[in-house]
C-alpha cells in the first residue's frame, strides 16, 4: 500500500476521479527497478501540480525527484521516461531520450521512473434545446468531452469557465441575453449559430450595452466551419470539427484558466512550488523543509536527503560546507 493507504489499483480509480473532476495531473509508474530500493516494479502514484502524491513510487531519495519532474510535466505537458541513481551505474548505457537524475540513496538502489501528463478533457456548453445543440452534444461525448446542454434562461456566467467552449444555440429564443451571459464569463471560445445579418444585430446591440470589443470581436458567428447552406445535423459537425480543428492549432486553449487544467495547473506549480536546497555531502536536490533532516551551521541551513548525509556533514562540514545551499 502507497501514500494515503492506497494501492496500485487505488491510484487508478483516483485518477479516474481526477478526470472526472477536470483536474490535471501526472501518472507515475515504476517500469524497472534495481534493489535495494522501496519503489517495485509497476508501482504507481499520482501528483497533481501542487505536489499531492496519491499512491507510492519510492522511498525518502527518489519521491522527492519524481515530484519536482512530475511537476515539469504537467506544465510542459510533456511525458517523461526518468532514470533515477548514481551516474556511476549506468556509464554510457543510458539509452536516447531518457533523463538522467543522480540520486545517492545509501540503499544505492535504482528505478526507471516513465512519468505522463493526464489533461482533463474538454468542456463543451451548449446553450439551447434545438435539434442542433442536440446531435452537437451526442458528437462532443462521442469525443469523450465534458458537455452539458442549459436552456438559455437558465444559463448565467457561472455555467462557465475560462476553459470552456460556448456554443450560442438558441437560434432567436433570447440570443441577445445567452450572448451576454456568455461574453461576461470570457470562455475559451464562443459560437453563435446564427446568419451573419443575425449575428451583426446581436453583437451591436451587446456593444451598446457596453459590452468589452475584445470579447465580442472574439465571437464566432456564424460558428463551425463554412459548408454552404446544411442541415442541422451538418452543422453540429461543422462546429465539432472547427473545435477540434482550433485545438489541435493552439488557437483556443481549454486547458488555461481551468480549476483543474494544466494553465492554471502550471501557474499554481510555479507559486506553490516548494523551495528547494541542495544536500552538500551527496549534492541531490531535495525540499528545503522538515522532511530533509534540517542542520543549521554558522548561521545557514543546510538540508539532506537523509539522516546519513547529515551525519557525514556533521562529522566534518567544513569538507562539505561550500556545497550547501541556504534556504
Amino acid at each position: 500500500m502507497g501514500r494515503n493507504g492506497m494501492d496500485g489499483w487505488g491510484v487508478l480509480e483516483r485518477a479516474s476521479e481526477l478526470a472526472r473532476q477536470g483536474q490535471a495531473f501526472a501518472l507515475a509508474t515504476v517500469v524497472w527497478r534495481q534493489g535495494p530500493s522501496s519503489g517495485q516494479l509497476g508501482s504507481r502514484a499520482i501528483i497533481t501540480a501542487s505536489g499531492e502524491v496519491h499512491g507510492w513510487i519510492g522511498g525518502a531519495c527518489a519521491e522527492p525527484t519524481v515530484i519536482r519532474e512530475a511537476r515539469q510535466v504537467i506544465a510542459e505537458g510533456e511525458p517523461r521516461l526518468l532514470l533515477l541513481g548514481t551516474p556511476d551505474q549506468f556509464g554510457k548505457t543510458v539509452p536516447e531520450g531518457m533523463t538522467v537524475v543522480p540520486i545517492s540513496c545509501q540503499s544505492e538502489g535504482a528505478l526507471e521512473v516513465f512519468i505522463e501528463p493526464v489533461q482533463p478533457a474538454p468542456r463543451l456548453m451548449i446553450v439551447g434545446r434545438s435539434p442542433m445543440a442536440q446531435t452537437l452534444a451526442a458528437l462532443a461525448d462521442a469525443l469523450g468531452w465534458r458537455t452539458a446542454v442549459l436552456d438559455g434562461p437558465d444559463f448565467t456566467t457561472a455555467d462557465v469557465d475560462p476553459a470552456a467552449m460556448v456554443v450560442v444555440a438558441t437560434q432567436g429564443h433570447g440570443d441577445e441575453d445567452a450572448m451576454e451571459q456568455a461574453v461576461l464569463a470570457r470562455p475559451a471560445y464562443l459560437g453563435l449559430v446564427a446568419s451573419r445579418r443575425r449575428g451583426a444585430v446581436v453583437l451591436g446591440y451587446l456593444a451598446d450595452r457596453g459590452l468589452p470589443k475584445d470579447q465580442l470581436d472574439r465571437v464566432r458567428v456564424p460558428a463551425g466551419l463554412d459548408l454552404g447552406r446544411t442541415s442541422h445535423r451538418e452543422i453540429a459537425v461543422a462546429i465539432l470539427a472547427e473545435l477540434v480543428q482550433l485545438r489541435a492549432a493552439g488557437a483556443i486553449d481549454t486547458a488555461a484558466g481551468e480549476a483543474g487544467g494544466a494553465g492554471a495547473h502550471a501557474d499554481a506549480a510555479t507559486r506553490a512550488a516548494p523551495a528547494e536546497a541542495v544536500d552538500p555531502v551527496c549534492g541531490m536536490t531535495v525540499v528545503a523543509g522538515k522532511s530533509s533532516h534540517p542542520l543549521e551551521h554558522e548561521g545557514i541551513t543546510y538540508y539532506f536527503c537523509s539522516a546519513g548525509c547529515r551525519r557525514e556533514f556533521e562529522a566534518d562540514p567544513a569538507a562539505y560546507v561550500k556545497r550547501g545551499t541556504r534556504c
